[in-house]
């Protein structure tokens, strides 16, 4: 078994990790870290550990050195990782650390951690960046045409509310998002930044939230080099994927309701223009706090370990 330590574990994405982790056949849970909970047993604040005997610790990076861990995740803030990251780098180099937040997302030496497109990469890294949730759906939808595309692909993303985190925020206030629908950051997001990096040419992403809790809907405009068909792009798609169970791929739209909670992304919703087949859109769904974070921070973990990506990953 090896030993895991969660930092950051009270909010969403930790909540989500934390019952994966504690089932898994091939990870322990040596400690779980949280101030505002310090002291509470985990299994009164998250479904899923009932019968464990696991209490919230106040975990500061100074402290990083006492835990000998085989991995630690980081389930913080963007901005709040160098700090423990240096106190693991400096004690433990050889613990596996997979950072959940944006700030090592653009770091060379760290492994981007999309198992669908960077497995080989990620077999034995030691320091893995989670990707983010609307980028991952984005370069999954992507991907199969990035050796075609032209122009600047658009996405346009709306997220249930889970995604602004539990920070008090118009982005997941009831009231605010009763009956509405609230675009935020429409340039320069750092999920735009994040995408283009990673397919190496810039995309245009448009996010909104929604009064739903959790999901991502992203729809995507996309011009290629040359002309498509409904037919050709789905079975491109499913050729692409064949080899990544975690990944479906059908004819028709997708829709949010399909994927809470569950591990997968859903690909469909093909359509090409009559007028012009160069242009065409598709639609990606996925759960943005289990593919689109913990899920793929799990699968993230089990190829660091060298053991299948989908252990522990069981439909519940």
């Amino acid at each position: 078994m090896h030993s895991v330590v969660v930092i950051g574990a009270r909010g969403y994405t930790g909540s989500e990790l934390l019952p994966l982790l504690y089932r898994h056949p091939g990870f322990e849970i040596l400690a779980v870290g949280s101030g505002s909970a310090a002291g509470d047993p985990v299994s009164a604040h998250v479904r899923g550990l009932e019968g464990s005997e696991l209490a919230f610790t106040d975990i500061r990076p100074q402290d990083m050195k006492a835990f000998r861990a085989d991995a630690c995740v980081l389930a913080l803030p963007n901005g709040a990782a160098a700090r423990y990251v240096d106190e693991l780098d400096r004690h433990h180099p050889e613990s596996v650390i997979v950072d959940l937040s944006a700030d090592y997302r653009f770091d060379p030496e760290w492994a981007y951690g999309q198992p669908e497109r960077f497995s080989d990469q990620l077999v034995n890294a030691r320091r893995i960046a989670n990707p983010g949730c609307y980028a991952t759906g984005a370069q999954l939808a992507l991907a199969p045409l990035l050796d075609e595309l032209a122009g600047t692909p658009v996405a346009f993303g709306v997220s249930g509310y889970s995604g602004a985190g539990k920070k008090p925020s118009r982005k997941n206030d009831p009231e605010v998002l009763e009956d509405n629908l609230l675009p935020y950051t429409l340039v320069d997001h750092v999920h735009e930044r994040e995408v283009s990096h990673h397919i190496g040419r810039a995309i245009r992403f448009l996010p909104h939230v929604a009064p739903f809790f959790r999901g991502i809907s992203l729809t995507l405009a996309v011009e290629t080099l040359g002309a498509q068909s409904e037919k050709g792009l789905l079975e491109r798609y499913r050729a692409f994927y064949a080899a990544d169970p975690l990944v479906d791929v059908r004819k028709g739209v997708p829709e949010v309701k399909e994927v809470r909670g569950s591990h997968h992304a859903v690909l469909g919703g093909f359509a090409v223009s009559e007028e012009n087949p160069c242009r065409l859109s598709l639609v990606a769904v996925l759960d943005n706090l289990l593919k689109g974070a913990a899920t793929q921070a799990v699968q993230n973990l089990n190829l660091a370990f060298g053991l299948d990506a989908l252990t522990g990953l069981q439909e519940s």
